[in-house]
């Protein structure tokens, strides 16, 4: 059985793949079916919109773009479709992220990027979001989050409690 994609994970470079890595493990933990992949705003926009094109065909209802320096990726992607777009700007330069920040953030009215955090920590509350956002249709997803907020939770809890003693 071949399952959707509900997930398109896009990097600009393949330098940026342990950087993305845990919010592609996230989604797989979560049961998430995804896709992960390497495409440019800049060096290959016709990918770029091909990948957008079949994977909509092919269900995938969040796009979550990752780029570093001038980070055009998530407003590319945001400018090809209506789908949620979420951003994790990459710290690539020697502005240390400042730059893919701005980029990622600051969309025109109309084709907004939901902005995550830099690097790893971004990677993995994209996934958390694009979850979130899937849960809206899908009450088994929502009580997995839940479930998963509620552990988080506990060993806050468990923590806090070792320290007391």
């Amino acid at each position: 059985m071949n399952i959707p994609v509900k997930v398109a994970i896009f990097m600009g470079s393949i330098s940026d793949e342990d950087k993305m890595r845990p919010c592609a493990d996230t989604l797989k933990e979560l049961g998430i079916p995804y896709a992960f992949t390497v495409t440019s705003a800049h060096r290959t926009p016709e990918r770029t919109g091909t990948l957008i094109e079949e994977l909509e065909a092919a269900g995938c209802q969040v796009f979550i773009c990752a780029a570093g320096m001038a980070a055009h990726l998530a407003g590319a992607v945001a400018a090809k479709t209506t789908k949620p777009v979420l951003g994790v700007p990459l710290s690539a330069s020697a502005l240390g992220g400042m730059d893919a920040l701005l980029s990622t953030v600051q969309m025109p009215p109309g084709f907004p990027v939901g902005t995550l955090a830099l690097d790893k920590a971004g990677a993995k509350n994209a996934a958390y979001l694009a979850a979130a956002i899937l849960a809206l249709n899908d009450p088994d997803l929502a009580a997995k989050l839940k479930a998963l907020r509620e552990g988080f939770k506990a060993s806050v809890e468990k923590a806090a409690a070792g320290l007391l003693q």
